[in-house]
């Protein structure tokens, strides 16, 4: 009978990053943060593109203004500034959150390196006693 093993991404725990968490809850304690997270998420929606989809259509069709659409010209320009301004705070946000898991790795690899250390000696010392039972007994054998 062969057990069928479970899929990997069953199998991996997906528990979220302890230093993520923290990050992400002193991030929300700043007003100015949440908002420009939720603003960057509304952006980067598809209801975003939909909304503006028929604004734009309903101002050229219920003829808000005529050809060139300067009125709509200015105000696209000006919510493409303040957009690029919220990309740039998202790109600063992912920024921060790969610094803090960048620190964490770093963290755990110097504590790997001092373990590894710590085996290096453990593995000399069970060499060396090893190499002085070896000789022990070889003297004890050439003796009797």
């Amino acid at each position: 009978m062969t057990t069928k093993q479970p899929a990997l991404t069953q199998r991996i725990s997906l528990e979220p990053n302890p230093a993520l968490i923290e990050h992400a809850r002193n991030r929300a304690e700043s007003l100015q943060n949440r908002i420009a997270d939720r603003i960057t998420a509304f952006a980067g929606s598809m209801a975003f593109v939909y909304i503006h989809i028929v604004w734009f259509a309903s101002w050229i069709g219920f003829g808000v203004e005529h050809y060139p659409y300067g009125l709509l010209t200015m105000i696209v320009s000006l919510e493409a500034i303040f957009l690029s301004t919220f990309v740039m705070i998202s790109q600063n946000r992912a920024d921060a959150k790969r610094q803090v898991v960048a620190n964490l790795q770093w963290q755990t690899v110097q504590e790997e390196d001092r373990q590894n250390v710590q085996l290096l000696d453990l593995s000399n010392q069970i060499l060396e006693l090893t190499k002085a039972v070896h000789a022990y007994a070889s003297a004890r054998s050439e003796g009797k």
